[in-house]
């Protein structure tokens, strides 16, 4: 999160109204006068300021002190609740008595929470940002607590052991009830239970450490203009200089990546890339090290043989040996491609550097080259053809029509900056409200500064029968226009925006009954599934030419040509470069699944085996480049190509043919993103696919070229 570095700026009370164009893609180029892409319902909306949204239990605009004293409430409620809970004798224990005051406090608190810790991430009052931070700090403390309370885990496991389940989802819940307290170490002996705590401190520490080692390492390298032959002026100019007149290189990864995808010097390319495998040295080998083991003897406390057995246990994968079959799987299926690309790599070096073999920092620098020669298209022009506005309108267009939603804008609703919009989610055929998300999409200081969607209130079912609405939160870091010119888009933030409006989407349409299972709460192996889904209609012309306009005159979309070159790119060398994301996920499988590993060893045999004989950069160090082993996704590095593959499936099975068909929309609204994280993931994909899922699509979309 960043600090808030602005002061409190005084609310607009009143909202303006926000009109924007979509493009209809007709022959006669027929530009609609709409707002997002929503039909007119501006003649039901009040007039009245700060109007409150229907259901909505979450609150903007507190004050330092109301943060701080609504933390305070929420742990004091907690806690009677807990304690209330824990009193019932193991004889009486009841779904009424004990799993549903639990699950009842959950979805209740869970927006009050959201309250007290979203403002940090958009305010740009420090003393507002400060008040989040020691909220989040006391709520997080005082959940650990709850988390480690004997007497409500003895309640709960006396009421798990009758076997009295209300509903299968009744169950699940339960179970993870069970499961949070046994990861805790509640089922174990008071000295087991200690020592896991003190691993813990210890894991914490180090994956610390170790991150905080690459942020502050400070190491540069000097070059001359001619040395950085290939670079644009503008990042030449933005390079510091040394009395010499030589400029001074870093290896954060803007500097790092500029360099090795467009330097013309291959000597300077690897000198980076060399530099960039050793940072922090035998520091952050020695950590790595430590850590591994560390999550080892963690793991085997609970009852694993390894870090990744335990990892991978409560995953959608279910275990390290499906990972590494999945793994190895995707990787041999590429091989033929993988060899051809890199064939057509090696000869554009040949061609332009003679007979200097091929290392691993020249990818980049001849992926880039071999793209400009295949597409003979300027992508850097591509921005001229999304406008902020534009884009926003087709994709507002896009999820409506396919999931037979209707967006309507709340005008009047009290928000924490004018910058922000509110809609509330209706079901396009029956009128049920479906939940509220709010948009703050311009970048500004002191915000959170990555694209995100954030769950502010979870649905749920309560126990009197009524349904709490989802409540979504999407920040983005979008340029606002300026002086009459419109803000415009890179084609990678328009994949971004399709992205976190899937997680938007994903959010409403969830209809679980326990909050736990609900928003974002699916399988962690599952939940970037409906984003990663809705991406691919970024690559399809209909689409395009639906999104696109060019920004003096937007009836004119890009032309189809382009349309083309867009899909192609997606394709072009993807099977090397999902190569070398296999072989970070495979080292971080294996250490997590042995111990005593040579991590060096390890990572040097792995090299030239998954990248087609491409040998490791000589003394480079692989704990320099693999922060999420060591904090964030340790022994779930495989995760994201999982996910990826499933996604695919979903997309060429069902609505590749058919981008806009309704029907097919709601089998996925409702079989998929309705029951959330309540069923098995494969148990939702076998219901929505009609088989069992398959990675071939997924292998067809990477395997441009075949020998």
């Amino acid at each position: 999160m960043t600090e808030s570095q602005g002061n409190s700026e005084k609310m607009s009370k009143q909202k303006r109204e926000r009109s924007l164009l979509v493009v209809s893609g007709a022959a006669a180029l027929l530009v609609l006068a709409v707002n997002l892409g929503i039909n007119a319902f501006n003649s039901h909306r009040k007039n009245r300021k700060n109007r409150d949204l229907q259901g909505s239990k979450v609150r903007v605009n507190l004050s330092a002190s109301e943060i701080l004293k609504l933390a305070d409430r929420i742990i004091t409620k907690s806690k009677e609740v807990h304690d209330a809970v824990a009193s019932i004798p193991l004889d009486k224990v009841t779904y009424m008595n004990v799993i549903s005051p639990l699950a009842e406090l959950e979805a209740q608190q869970f927006p009050l929470v959201q309250s007290c810790v979203f403002p940090k991430m958009v305010t740009t009052s420090d003393d507002v940002h400060k008040a989040s931070a020691e909220a989040e700090r006391r709520i997080d403390t005082h959940l650990l607590v709850c988390s480690k309370r004997e007497d409500v885990y003895r309640v709960v496991k006396a009421f798990a052991a009758r076997g009295e389940w209300v509903n299968a989802e009744a169950k699940n819940y339960t179970q993870a009830l069970m499961r949070d307290f046994e990861r805790n170490g509640l089922n174990l002996t008071l000295t087991k239970r200690e020592e896991m705590q003190r691993v813990r401190i210890q894991i914490d520490e180090l994956s610390l450490q170790y991150i905080q080692n690459l942020t502050e390492d400070s190491t540069f390298l000097l070059f001359t203009e001619t040395e950085l032959a290939g670079l644009p002026p503008e990042f030449l100019k933005s390079l510091d200089k040394v009395t010499d007149g030589k400029f001074k290189v870093t290896l954060k990864s803007h500097h790092v990546g500029a360099v090795l995808e467009l330097c013309e010097v291959g000597t300077t390319r690897r000198m980076v890339a060399v530099a960039y495998g050793k940072r922090c040295g035998e520091v952050n080998l020695s950590i790595l090290e430590d850590l591994v083991q560390l999550r080892h003897k963690f793991a085997r406390l609970l009852g694993y043989s390894s870090y990744a057995d335990c990892a991978v246990d409560l995953r959608m994968a279910k275990t390290p040996s499906k990972v590494f079959e999945f793994l190895e799987d995707i990787s041999n299926s590429l091989t033929d491609s993988a060899t051809m690309e890199l064939s057509i790599l090696k000869d554009l070096k040949r061609k332009e550097e003679g007979d200097h073999p091929f290392g691993i920092e020249d990818l980049l620098y001849y992926v880039k080259k071999a793209e400009a020669h295949q597409f003979n298209v300027d992508f850097g022009a591509l921005k001229q053809y999304f406008p902020v506005n534009l884009v926003l309108s087709g994709v507002f267009k896009i999820v409506q029509d396919l999931f037979g939603l209707r967006f309507e804008e709340i005008a009047d609703a009290e928000v924490w900056h004018s910058d922000v919009c509110v809609y509330s989610v209706f079901d396009l055929s029956s009128g049920e409200l479906l939940g509220h998300f709010y948009l703050d999409m311009y970048i500004r200081e002191g915000k959170y500064n990555h694209t995100c969607v954030v769950a502010l209130q979870n649905g749920a079912l309560s126990s009197n029968g009524s349904r709490q609405i989802p409540v979504v939160l999407m920040i983005a870091q979008l340029q606002k226009d300026v002086s009459g010119h419109p803000a415009l888009l890179r084609f990678s933030e328009v994949v971004d925006l399709f992205h976190e409006f899937g997680h938007v989407v994903q959010h409403i349409c969830n209809r679980a009954s326990f909050a736990r299972f609900s928003g974002l709460g699916f399988d962690q192996d599952f939940v970037e599934v409906p984003a990663l889904v809705l991406e691919n209609w970024c690559y399809e012309s209909f689409t395009l030419k639906l999104i696109s306009g060019f920004h003096q005159d937007i009836t004119k979309p890009i032309k189809d040509e382009m349309c083309k070159a867009i899909k192609r790119r997606r394709c072009s060398f993807s099977a090397l470069k999902m190569r070398q994301e296999i072989l970070y996920c495979l080292f971080d499988q294996i250490i997590h699944s042995a111990e005593n590993v040579d991590i060096v060893e390890l990572f040097k045999h792995l090299h030239p085996r998954i990248l087609l004989g491409l040998p490791m950069l000589e003394d480079v160090n692989p704990a320099s480049r693999f922060p999420c082993s060591a904090i964030g996704h340790e022994a779930a590095c495989y995760s994201r190509i999982w996910s990826e593959v499933f996604a695919a499936d979903i997309f060429a099975s069902k609505f590749h043919d058919s981008y806009l068909n309704q029907y097919v929309g709601m089998q996925f609204r409702n079989k998929v993103l309705a029951p959330g994280g309540a069923k098995e993931p494969i148990e939702v994909l076998t219901s929505f696919l009609g088989r069992e899922p398959s990675t071939q699509a997924f292998i067809d979309s990477k395997s441009q070229y075949r020998l």
